[in-house]
């Protein structure tokens, strides 16, 4: 792990161009639980709200024309947390990362998933330090070229919601998902996720970082065995 330097204000400002007022509570923000004593989940659990915000208030300006389903998938794939680990990891946020030997050990400061939990949590702290309008411009310099990208890439739509988009077409049951199995230790645990279909038939499983990401492969698993059965008929 490189070594920080400097201390966590200036790097904050240098990685942002957010002057930070309290380096205590900056502190906490990069704090992770794996660490004794205050950690920073209640400030990601508010950063994660203010990014979907702002994002959503970005996008509405952004996208005049766009309708709610529209919306709602750009914003998805803005705060999805590949995206948020991606900009976590371009601020250098790893070398600033609080973590406990056993994350340390098992190289927590280079995995996105906690990168990203922790830059939520620095969404929270900006936003109690210096305020929404502040907030707001973090995020707008770090995620405007995302948005200006979807203009002409524009996400498609997750398997979940193809899935459930082609059941509903045709007046079928949703799919069921549910948790088979949980296996690994607390900092890089593995779920298996059952997908469930009525009609037609269909039971998939799969396996993910996250219960999320299994489900999605679950749904992609089901849509690959429906195109199969359609190509049988």
């Amino acid at each position: 792990m490189r070594e920080p330097t400097g201390s966590d204000v200036e790097w904050l400002f240098k990685a942002t161009g957010y002057a930070a007022r309290d380096p205590v509570a900056l502190e906490r923000a990069l704090t992770h639980r794996s660490v004794a004593g205050a950690d920073n989940e209640r400030l990601e659990f508010l950063g994660d709200a203010v990014l979907s915000f702002v994002v959503a208030d970005l996008l509405y300006a952004a996208f005049p024309a766009a309708d709610e389903g529209e919306l709602s998938r750009f914003r998805a794939a803005l705060v999805s947390g590949d995206e948020l680990g991606a900009v976590a990891e371009s601020v250098g946020i790893g070398a600033r990362l609080r973590l406990g030997p056993g994350e340390l050990r098992s190289g927590g400061f280079r995995r996105r998933s906690i990168m990203g939990d922790a830059f939520e949590a620095i969404l929270g702290f900006v936003y109690l330090d210096g305020g929404i309008e502040a907030t707001r411009a973090l995020i707008d310099r770090l995620w405007r070229p995302r948005i200006e990208r979807l203009a002409v890439d524009p996400p498609q739509k997750d398997a979940k919601t193809r899935l459930q988009e082609w059941l509903q077409g045709r007046s079928m049951p949703l799919p069921v998902y549910s948790v088979v199995a949980v296996r690994g230790p607390p900092h890089a645990q593995t779920f298996t996720v059952r997908c469930q279909v009525e009609e037609p038939s269909l039971d998939t499983q799969a396996v993910g970082n996250s219960r999320r990401r299994a489900e999605q492969s679950a749904a992609e698993l089901a849509l690959a065995r429906i195109a199969a059965l359609r190509s049988e008929a």
